[in-house]
């Protein structure tokens, strides 16, 4: 069975703001699809987003990460590449396929255990924006997703 989610900070735990080296409004009006198959992975993510107030909408496939996002139109899109059936780099090229008002130009960022310089280049090529890998920086991926919206970063 898949699961779909919709995580808003409201349903998450306050932290103390020494804990929350981006800010806990630093992701403030951001809409995020992320989309992993490994449960602890996709929910870690969807969570320290969420905490630094994004709207993250998750999802377990590539399958439903593509119907979230045409539904959902987010600022981004964040997936895994390794995912069975449909891969991230099918994901992407099936998104770069639509129009515009589509979604097709939803910024995207690959994040991956495959983190070698071919790695990263093969992610460019097709289609993502940037490339992270895993384990990853949550605090590099909260200022790369800042910058690439050209918002100032808040402070928490």
């Amino acid at each position: 069975m898949s699961t779909v989610s919709s995580v808003s900070s409201a349903a998450l735990p306050k932290r103390a703001p020494d804990q929350a080296a981006s800010g806990v409004r630093a992701l403030e009006g951001f809409r995020i699809v992320v989309v992993d198959d490994d449960p602890d992975a996709r929910d870690l993510l969807t969570t320290v987003l969420a905490q630094r107030s994004a709207e993250v909408f998750a999802a377990e496939c590539a399958r439903e990460a593509f119907e979230l996002l045409k539904r959902q139109r987010p600022d981004f899109l964040i997936s895994d590449i390794a995912m069975p059936e449909e891969d991230g780099y099918m994901l992407i090229k099936r998104v770069r396929l639509l129009n515009e008002d589509e979604g097709g130009r939803t910024p995207a960022i690959a994040v991956t255990a495959y983190a070698g310089r071919a790695d990263r280049h093969r992610a460019l090529e097709a289609g993502f924006d940037a490339h992270y890998a895993k384990p990853l920086d949550i605090d590099g991926l909260v200022a790369r997703l800042i910058e690439m919206r050209g918002a100032p970063a808040s402070e928490g």
